[in-house]
């Protein structure tokens, strides 16, 4: 009777597991087939509408690229357009293919303004201050970052938008890893080197590296282990990237873009698997973290490295916090200089003579003299 009992036990426990196991493999092909949080995904592109421009908007026509953005910040938008020219060739060199064409970047002053330029079905994730939509050839930018509200490194923030159209280009819309599509732009924008090095020193010394296979599974949203997935999926992708293999990453993505499974484009161009390469990424990590410490102590290394991060933070800041002085101050001179410009009498309806307040509607019984209100008593 127990052995009876046993076996139907046994197979009960089997046929839960039975039964568990799709689910939990598709969830976890679910996550690994998320795109990056930055990158929007609309299903019908020919079917997605973009809300009008705001009245004191322009549009800057640069050939491969079309920028739109506040009036008041013309001269930042020139300037930004001759970075993305130089960004634009480094892509396509990098890629070996041809550079993109056809973007659209709109630049919003607030995170809120960004959702009202977004595409009505697909508004950006609340805490992106930039979000790019491969499919629809856009980028939206937000002047402010959510949260903090300090102005972005636009320059920074357009490379990596743009990388992520012009890796979807380059592939031409087939799937990749997200700690590859993620860790492409980050090493090609060059975003917070200083605290990537750092991570990446930390979870050397301290032997915690996440797996690529872990990131595969899933890439972590937040906690120090997302810190450490965004630093080794760009670390990655720059040992991928070396000099000596530049042939070789032009090659993977000509293989990815015809139809080829990552994992086997990936051993196809480098001639080592997955696994191989993260085994050898691993030992140039050690040798470049591991070797400094033991001759300096890695105390005082580590004091003048967080010392210069910190003074590259608060310099950031300050320029941050500048810009947006800068472009209030903009913004207030063209409002002034189009008041100006309006004909005597035009759009001055109930706007009082001789600078005083203006007219309203009296509380209590006043009488008016002169141009002023005088209260009765």
């Amino acid at each position: 009777m127990e052995r009876c009992r046993f076996v139907r036990f046994l197979r009960f426990v089997a046929a839960v597991l039975a039964l568990a196991w799709p689910a939990r493999s598709l969830a976890e092909e679910t996550a690994a087939d998320l795109p990056p949080r930055d990158v929007s995904v609309v299903v019908q592109p020919d079917a997605a509408k973009l809300p009008p421009l705001p009245p004191d908007f322009e549009r800057l026509e640069h050939g491969w690229m079309t920028l739109e953005l506040p009036s008041s910040l013309d001269d930042r938008g020139t300037a930004l357009l001759r970075e993305a020219d130089a960004f634009r060739s480094r892509l396509a060199e990098d890629f070996g293919q041809p550079a993109i064409q056809g973007v659209v970047v709109r630049i919003a002053r607030t995170p809120e303004q960004m959702a009202s330029l977004a595409p009505e079905t697909a508004p950006p994730p609340p805490y992106a201050a930039g979000v790019a939509y491969p499919s629809l050839r856009l980028v939206l930018l937000a002047l402010q970052a959510p949260q903090t509200w300090d102005a972005p490194d636009l320059t920074e923030l357009l490379a990596h938008e743009l990388t992520h159209v012009a890796l979807t280009d380059a592939v031409a819309g087939h799937h990749v890893p997200r700690w590859f599509d993620e860790g492409l732009a980050i090493h090609e924008s060059g975003e917070v080197p200083w605290a990537r090095t750092k991570t990446l020193w930390d979870a050397t010394l301290g032997k915690h590296l996440l797996p690529l296979s872990y990131l595969d599974r899933g890439f972590p949203a937040d906690g120090y282990e997302v810190n450490e997935a965004y630093a080794e999926s760009a670390d990655f992708v720059r040992f991928l990237m070396r000099d000596t293999d530049r042939a070789r990453f032009g090659a993977l993505l000509q293989r990815v873009r015809v139809g080829i499974p990552f994992d086997r484009t990936l051993e196809d161009a480098y001639g080592a698997d997955v696994r191989k390469l993260e085994y050898e990424w691993r030992e140039e990590l050690g040798r470049r973290f591991g070797v400094i410490p033991m001759l300096t102590g890695g105390g005082l290394l580590w004091v003048a490295i967080a010392g210069l991060a910190a003074a590259a933070w608060i310099k950031k800041r300050r320029r941050a916090k500048a810009k947006l002085a800068q472009w209030a101050r903009e913004e207030a001179e063209m409002d002034a200089a189009l008041a100006a410009s309006r004909a005597p009498g035009e759009g001055t309806v109930g706007v009082a003579p001789n600078d005083d307040v203006p007219p309203r509607m009296p509380s209590v019984p006043v009488v008016e003299h002169d141009g002023r209100w005088h209260t009765l008593h």
